[in-house]
């Protein structure tokens, strides 16, 4: 059946090696070369690039590519359909999420979601917001949580969905934690605690220090919340964090939360999902469930 040489195929570009993917597959890696082969036949040309080590997508396969992700969406949502008339809703879903959101949101959504849904397998990616954005973009994945700022929406759906809060904080021991109440001119010269560079986290940071013409004295860098955390725990500097993220963290008191002057600071998370894509069934209902919840 073509959907299933297709299936072949989009999973030996995915995890670019061939016996990867006959593992995954359930498959003998002759097996998966013979899919492959077939496919090249059919349409007269070369689909992948091979070495030893990997295999790479040609620019022929990368236009195959694209199109076989969204007629698998489309197979999907055929089953999901016919099966609904016996009321089973099943398949798969992959979700990309930033990391505010696939750490300390996302889980308990997936929990709610699984009580009703129970046959619907998922996978989660984790990433920044630029990955993540990347990752839908390409049909990698079927829908993105993710934080702050969209790059590039041309080819996108953005749906806000919540709103987060974002606050400074520091450890017990930091000079700033003696104070009720900081002014903006009191995070001057600091050392900040940030995150990397495509992570929403990092670009409302950025922004909040450029438009407060603060100062930094020294900067650390981490590609992780988690990262931040501990940092500023062990009284490396203060971060601008998700109320999400510190939470537990606050109510130990091992950090504390600096009150700065002015409004709160909030940002949007965002449902994005791929213009293109023909959405399963099963991404639908996770969809309905979603916008549910934090409407």
């Amino acid at each position: 059946m073509i959907v299933e040489t297709l299936r072949v195929f989009v999973t030996v570009a995915e995890q670019s090696h061939f016996s990867r993917a006959a593992e995954m597959l359930n498959l003998s890696q002759p097996g998966v070369s013979l899919h492959v082969r077939n496919l090249e036949n059919e349409f007269g040309a070369q689909l992948l690039n091979r070495s030893p080590k990997h295999v790479k997508l040609t620019e022929e396969g990368e236009i195959l590519y694209r199109q076989a992700k969204q007629i698998l969406a489309l197979y999907e949502g055929a089953k999901q359909e016919i099966r609904l008339l016996h009321e089973i809703v099943t398949g798969s879903i992959h979700i990309g999420a930033s990391f505010t959101i696939g750490e300390y949101i996302l889980p308990r959504m997936l929990a709610e979601f699984a009580t009703g849904c129970p046959e619907v397998e998922m996978q989660v990616t984790i990433g920044n917001t630029e990955e993540i954005t990347r990752g839908v973009r390409l049909s990698e994945l079927d829908l993105g949580l993710v934080e702050g700022e969209v790059p590039d929406q041309s080819e996108m759906r953005v749906t806000p969905y919540m709103k987060d809060e974002m606050i400074v904080v520091a450890a017990p021991e930091h000079p700033l934690s003696s104070l009720r109440r900081a002014e903006y001119s009191y995070l001057q010269n600091l050392v900040w605690i940030l995150r990397e560079s495509g992570s929403g986290t990092r670009a409302f940071s950025d922004r909040f220090l450029q438009e407060r013409s603060l100062t930094v004295k020294q900067s650390y860098v981490f590609n992780s919340s988690q990262g931040v955390k501990e940092a500023v725990a062990a009284g490396l500097g203060v971060a601008l964090l998700s109320r999400w993220v510190v939470r537990k963290e606050l109510a130990s008191g091992e950090l504390l939360e600096i009150i700065t002057d002015g409004t709160a600071l909030q940002r949007d998370f965002s449902l994005i999902r791929n213009k293109h894509a023909s959405p399963t069934l099963a991404v639908d209902m996770f969809l309905q469930k979603l916008l549910e919840v934090h409407q």
